[in-house]
């Protein structure tokens, strides 16, 4: 097999990949539960959450009373959304889809054997 057949079968490959990728992480996305997950559920056993005009308040006693806000809370993609957008968790995934994508290539770009050169006992 010659290198461009090659060079070719990889890069199908990796695209591939990447829309298999974007698919499962923009349209599965929008069947992922919104229930809270058994450690939210676990923390807030024997609590109420009511609503009130500044959020949500806890009434009652469980171990999240007093828990407050991570620390990336406010950010563009926290809670799995767009600016905290309704709908938005399908875009959510595919942007987390591509950084990742990104910075795991520009690692392996870093680290690549560079031929001959790269030999380490040399």
């Amino acid at each position: 097999m010659s290198t461009p057949a090659v060079g070719r079968r990889t890069a199908a490959f990796f695209l591939g990949f990447l829309l298999v990728a974007l698919v499962v992480a923009g349209g599965l996305s929008y069947l992922a539960s919104s229930a809270p997950d058994g450690l939210d559920a676990v923390a807030l056993d024997g609590c109420e959450v009511i609503e009130t005009v500044a959020g949500e308040q806890l009434e009652g006693t469980c171990i999240a009373q007093h828990a407050t806000e991570h620390a990336t809370a406010g950010s563009p993609l926290a809670d799995y959304a767009v600016g905290g957008g309704e709908g938005t968790v399908g875009l959510a995934g595919v942007i987390g889809v591509l950084v990742t994508l990104v910075v795991a290539g520009g690692l392996f770009w870093l680290l690549r054997r560079r031929g001959a050169d790269a030999d380490p006992e040399s």
